[in-house]
């Protein structure tokens, strides 16, 4: 398989009957860190379902266990996921993604360590236009923006940033001096690991499907009071431009993303990246991006 565009954007029309539900449009866009030539996040649409994935980028000098990569994760992981929620369109989002998972684990075909600390995986961020609903589905940190046009809300699963806290906490307390930043790194990426899908640690799509059920899950309306309006999920090198940049509010980027498309959030993205080049994210000066905007017209 060759080397995917550097960047890419799709989208979709459609015409609504008389008397139909809400019906969903989708524009999205993706682009991999500056200087890196394969993309670990994907952005897809399969029918009614929309999902942002986000490879976990392996550390130089690390090992995973297994022969693949993240990129060929996500693309496995995206296509396992559409063909389970087509295969049981009324299956929760949380099944069906474990049952992603688990076929996942076939595709490797016995050759990868799947119980290897650091066997590749990704974050999931899911939405599944139902009619008169929208079910989503988030794990691990690719937040999800809705905007029911009286309230936004911001479904997010902190539960990584936790533990990644923890360890700057643990790391900072050792004198100044002891260790070197090499070995303090490897101590973080090897603790960080250790509490992959773990209890008191945080989750992850990886080789284990009871990660599924650790999702944070709900459902929004397209109908009466409280509908949903758009949606707009994002990876964390598109969501940094709130928490990391601070280049807006959640407001902000709904409206940046709704005017400008999610090519023009990533572009904001870019030029922060360019003007604070030193502003890390996990010791990332950039990374993959991806935004896909779902907008529902009004139901009938």
């Amino acid at each position: 398989m060759g080397a995917p565009d550097r960047r890419y954007a799709t989208g979709s029309a459609t015409i609504r009957p008389v008397g139909a539900g809400p019906m969903m449009g989708v524009r999205t866009a993706s682009d991999p860190a500056p200087g890196r030539l394969e993309n670990e996040d994907l952005v897809f649409r399969f029918g009614p379902l929309v999902g942002v994935l986000d490879g976990a980028t392996v550390p130089e000098g690390f090992d995973t266990g297994c022969v693949h990569g993240p990129a060929w994760y996500v693309r496995h992981l995206a296509a396992r996921i559409g063909l389970a929620v087509a295969a049981r369109p009324a299956a929760t989002l949380v099944s069906s993604l474990a049952a992603a998972i688990l076929a996942v684990r076939a595709d490797h075909g016995g050759a990868c360590d799947l119980d290897h600390a650091g066997t590749p995986s990704s974050t999931v961020c899911l939405l599944r236009e139902g009619g008169d609903r929208v079910d989503y589905l988030v794990l691990c940190d690719s937040p999800l923006v809705l905007d029911t046009g009286d309230r936004i809300e911001v479904v997010t699963d902190d539960r990584l940033e936790t533990a990644v806290a923890d360890l700057r906490r643990t790391a900072a307390a050792l004198p100044d001096g002891e260790v070197d930043p090499a070995t303090r790194f490897r101590r973080a990426v090897t603790g960080q690991r250790a509490r992959m899908n773990r209890t008191h640690g945080y989750w992850v799509a990886a080789g284990d499907p009871d990660a599924a059920y650790h999702a944070v899950t709900g459902t929004v309306p397209l109908r009466g009071p409280g509908a949903l309006r758009r949606a707009v999920l994002l990876s964390d090198g598109a969501s940094c431009a709130v928490e990391q940049f601070g280049l807006f509010d959640w407001a902000g980027l709904l409206e940046v993303v709704g005017v400008e498309g999610p090519q023009g959030l990533i572009d904001r993205v870019r030029a922060a990246e360019r003007a604070h080049p030193d502003r890390l994210r996990r010791h990332k000066r950039t990374d993959d991006a991806s935004v896909a905007l779902c907008e529902f017209a009004p139901a009938t």
